[in-house]
């Protein structure tokens, strides 16, 4: 195997360089980085760069007017302060009184990302329960470890997350910039 040494490469003619050939693998060594100094597409955005979960099998529940933490929480590093969180959460919820609201939001640390909640389940006659999705992209600008954790509160009665200690999971995605 040869080494080329050049500080620049360009094409012969027109605009287009290629490197290799179809099928053929180029490698960059572990430590290297690659940078789009321009427009070019295909590096880097969108990928997952690590997956976080958690669960929660013990019902836990509120009467709670204002949001109250569950014990639904996971810790993420992100990499970049550039990447960005997806948070997916779902679990079964109950709302046991008629004509009251069940309603779900995420916090990372101590600030509501879901400003007005994410998330409600309205009973009109009777106790109502249901399975309660959220997903969320968040931005939250750090390599620092940061913690989502899903918050719950009613207008009135009691309301349960993961009732009759059914799962409830949040997983959290970084997804690279």
């Amino acid at each position: 195997m040869a080494t080329l040494f050049v500080d620049k490469l360009d094409p012969q003619s027109g605009t287009s360089l290629e490197i290799g050939s179809s099928g053929d693998t180029i490698t960059i060594p572990s430590g290297a980085t690659i940078t789009n100094s321009g427009t070019a597409t295909g590096f880097g955005g969108g990928k997952i760069l690590q997956i976080v979960t958690a669960n929660l099998s013990s019902e836990g529940n509120t009467t709670s007017t204002s949001y109250a933490s569950t014990s639904l929480a996971a810790s993420i590093t992100p990499s970049a302060t550039s990447s960005k969180v997806l948070i997916l959460m779902a679990g079964p919820v109950y709302q046991n009184t008629s004509s009251e609201d069940y309603i779900g939001t995420i916090y990372r640390g101590v600030s509501d990302i879901g400003g007005n909640g994410l998330g409600r389940l309205r009973s009109n006659g009777g106790g109502i329960g249901g399975n309660f999705a959220i997903t969320y992209l968040d931005s939250p600008s750090t390599t620092s470890s940061t913690t989502y954790t899903y918050y719950h509160k009613v207008t009135s009665g009691t309301g349960y997350i993961s009732i009759n200690n059914l799962t409830s999971t949040i997983t959290l995605l970084e997804v690279g910039a």
